[in-house]
């Protein structure tokens, strides 16, 4: 697996482009905005667009989809169904913001903890991670040993839960119950930021790390 993050947005989201070398297949995750700096890596590595994968409905991650499936035609994988009233509330949160784009649309497939999702010859694992939103996947690929996290977890921070439906205890449950036994060399991309590997949070992050929960 390849993969290339392009910075989107004043949010600085990480959208990513991910492929399958062999076959040059590719899939966009979470394509908030600036698809005018996304598609040009698709015809700088010879790629064809797959499918657009999305681990989460807020205004920074989400806002582009409708856009890109208009110039693409490829469907919409992701996220959960609870994150069904973020994707309904994208023209407000884009107003709210001044995005100036931000359309609701319906995913071709809503995703569950445990499916799977094909990218080329790539499988992607899916883990159901709610608690910044209640519909949060996290996509996982195990030969890579590299997973997108979205905006479940950070380089020495988590995932906000203030907004509507957010659930702090749930948060911290999807990271330890859901995301760490993946194991410690797994490397994450985050929905902002710099990566960083299971076993270094769990270590040290001052939200999740291990000393916090020996009893």
């Amino acid at each position: 697996m390849q993969v290339a993050v392009v910075p989107v947005t004043l949010f600085q989201q990480n959208c990513s482009v991910l492929w399958c070398e062999r076959t040059r297949r590719a899939a966009i995750v979470d394509p908030g905005g600036d698809l005018e700096r996304v598609l040009p890596v698709l015809e700088q590595e010879g790629l064809e667009l797959e499918r657009i994968l999305l681990t989460h409905a807020h205004l920074d991650h989400a806002a582009a989809t409708a856009e890109l499936v208009r110039r693409s035609g490829v469907p919409v994988v992701g996220p959960h169904e609870g994150d069904r009233f973020w994707i309904e509330q994208l023209p407000q949160q884009a107003k709210m913001f001044g995005f100036g784009v931000g359309e609701a649309f319906e995913p071709d497939r809503w995703l569950g903890d445990g499916d799977e999702v094909q990218v080329g010859e790539l499988t992607l694992a899916v883990r159901h991670c709610p608690g910044h939103t209640p519909g949060h996947v996290v996509f996982f690929h195990a030969p890579s040993r590299f997973a997108f996290v979205g905006d479940v977890l950070f380089a020495g921070s988590i995932g906000r839960t203030d907004f509507p439906r957010g659930d702090h205890a749930q948060l911290i449950a999807s990271i330890r119950e859901r995301l760490f036994p993946l194991g410690d060399d797994v490397t994450f991309l985050p929905g902002h930021g710099p990566t960083s590997t299971f076993g270094e949070e769990r270590r040290s992050n001052p939200f999740v790390a291990d000393r916090l929960f020996r009893r």
